[in-house]
């Protein structure tokens, strides 16, 4: 461990409970501590570094350990969070030598000491999929998730000599996929634009789920910022593609990423999917029909983990209100013996099974297949994805 002093510890948390007692939910963290720095600028970046860290682990911890004080609690998850950690040596001593333990080990420990109990992480257990892996998810919310960026076909080669010619660490998982340590820079190399597209793991599996043809027409249901699109396109070239959105500022973002990408032959349109769409495409269908549908995002969660604590579990049922409604208005407009496929990224599963089971039973559709991707194993979002097929 390198060189530090225990007067520099201490100052690293007098900024921490500034950076916290200033937050009031309303945001994204990383919004909120993107101000707090601009505020704070006698911070150097050292000091920003630590801030960060310190306050991104404190909330992986969740819900757990309630008894402690904010102090002891983020001892707690220095510990579980990282294997070299001065605020520990200092404020834990007797913790130290156990720092390089992995993260099962590192519970037991504590669970033996009665300290910590892995359940009590995330309050909201009893929602979540028996598909998924309840232990291994909750300990993969000690882990920072890795960047992974998506290359266009041909070009893996060409990045990796951009990454290797600046020394950069990465670890390439097939033939198209590249992950990197979180916080990797990537914008200062020119030469990258529109040949890299960052796209969690997870999200670029969902591909095998498509089976795009030739020529086939595809409409892609909540484009956002069309990384489904993108990667559907990168695919299959030739795809007759419609985009649509709730908003012209996200379809706009949209039109730069394609731009970038060398995509120029698509149609885009407003819709609001909770309204009938009959009324902007008629009776228009499509060969394959994306519903990407607004969700609560939790498997994510490893990226944004305030949300433990920030999040309400009636908003569960809110989501599955809102993905029937957006269903019952989609479905109209996918080809007989066509796709759909619906995705999230949540682990609920009255957002995902419950959705699937409601699609099937009352719009004529059968299900060739569904499955989590466990990006829990793999230090990327978990995602829901499903192939059904209209009858």
């Amino acid at each position: 461990m390198a060189e530090f002093s225990e007067k520099r510890v201490h100052q690293q948390i007098r900024n921490f409970e500034r950076a916290m007692d200033g937050f009031e939910a309303d945001q994204p963290f990383s919004r909120y501590l993107t101000t707090f720095f601009k505020l704070n600028k006698q911070m150097g970046s050292s000091d920003r570094k630590a801030v960060s860290r310190l306050c991104y682990n404190y909330f992986r911890l969740g819900t757990a350990a309630p008894q402690l004080s904010q102090q002891r609690r983020l001892v707690l998850a220095e510990f579980l969070c990282e294997q070299e950690s001065p605020l520990v040596v200092v404020l834990e001593p007797s913790y130290a030598d156990k720092l390089q333990l992995s993260i099962r080990d590192k519970i037991t420990f504590l669970e033996s000491e009665g300290l910590f109990k892995l359940e009590t992480l995330f309050p909201f257990t009893e929602h979540i999929s028996r598909k998924v892996d309840l232990t291994a998810f909750l300990e993969s919310q000690f882990i920072q998730p890795y960047l992974y960026i998506r290359v266009k076909r041909g070009k893996t080669n060409f990045v990796r000599a951009i990454l290797d010619g600046s020394q950069i660490p990465y670890i390439t998982i097939g033939e198209q996929t590249i992950a990197l340590n979180n916080g990797t820079s990537l914008q200062r190399f020119d030469a990258l634009d529109g040949i890299i597209e960052v796209q969690d793991l997870s999200s670029q599996r969902t591909l095998a789920y498509m089976e795009p043809g030739e020529n086939e027409s595809w409409w892609d249901t909540c484009a956002a910022s069309g990384g489904k699109s993108l990667l559907l396109m990168d695919a299959c070239p030739t795809v007759n593609l419609l985009v649509s959105d709730i908003r012209m500022s996200i379809l706009r973002n949209l039109d730069e990423r394609f731009d970038r990408a060398g995509i120029k032959h698509y149609r885009k349109k407003i819709i609001d999917l909770t309204k009938d769409t009959f009324q902007l495409l008629g009776s228009e269908k499509f060969d394959g029909v994306l519903l990407d549908a607004p969700c609560t995002g939790s498997g994510t969660w490893g990226r944004t983990p305030e949300m433990i604590r920030q999040f309400r579990a009636d908003k569960i049922a809110e989501f599955n209100a809102l993905q029937k409604n957006i269903a019952s208005n989609v479905m109209g407009h996918v080809k007989v013996g066509k796709p759909l496929i619906y995705i999230t990224c949540s682990i609920f599963r009255a957002e995902n099974e419950d959705i699937v089971s409601y699609i099937a039973d009352h719009f004529g559709f059968e299900i060739a297949r569904m499955d989590y991707l466990e990006g829990y194993t793999q230090k990327a979002d978990s995602m829901f994805v499903a192939r059904l097929i209209k009858k």
